[in-house]
């Protein structure tokens, strides 16, 4: 069973940056299918971004080309990071990590995900 805990998150202005951690333990995170995802107040929590062990990453469309998923094995830790950020880039954001469903990538789907973060606030201010 897998741990997770996130940090980094904070209040920026848009076109701002921002890189959000994930510290796992109890387990290897390289092991699982491992993601972010944001809730805003009155939405639903959406995928923002996965990794697969074969390196394969999936985002939502409103993110691609601004933020990147990354993982460092040796710190057993998974990253977000932010830019050119907007004010609709704000809320609570999650990390997540589940058990690989025998699609070849991970979904962005929050059903395929049982461990998840406290979460860490991101707010935009335009």
């Amino acid at each position: 069973q897998v741990q997770l805990e996130e940090s980094g998150g904070g209040s920026v202005q848009a076109g701002g940056s921002l890189r959000l951690s994930c510290a796992a333990s109890g387990d290897t995170v390289n092991s699982y299918c491992i993601g972010w995802f944001r809730q805003s107040p009155g939405k639903e929590r959406e995928g923002v971004a996965t990794f697969s062990r074969g390196g394969e990453l999936r985002y939502t469309d409103s993110v691609k080309g601004r933020f990147t998923i990354s993982q460092d094995n040796a710190k057993n830790t998974l990253y977000l990071e932010m830019n050119s950020l907007k004010p609709e880039d704000t809320g609570a954001y999650y990390c997540a990590a589940g058990p690989y469903k025998g699609y070849g990538y991970c979904r962005r789907e929050k059903s395929d995900f049982g461990y998840w973060g406290q979460g860490t606030q991101v707010t935009v201010s335009s």
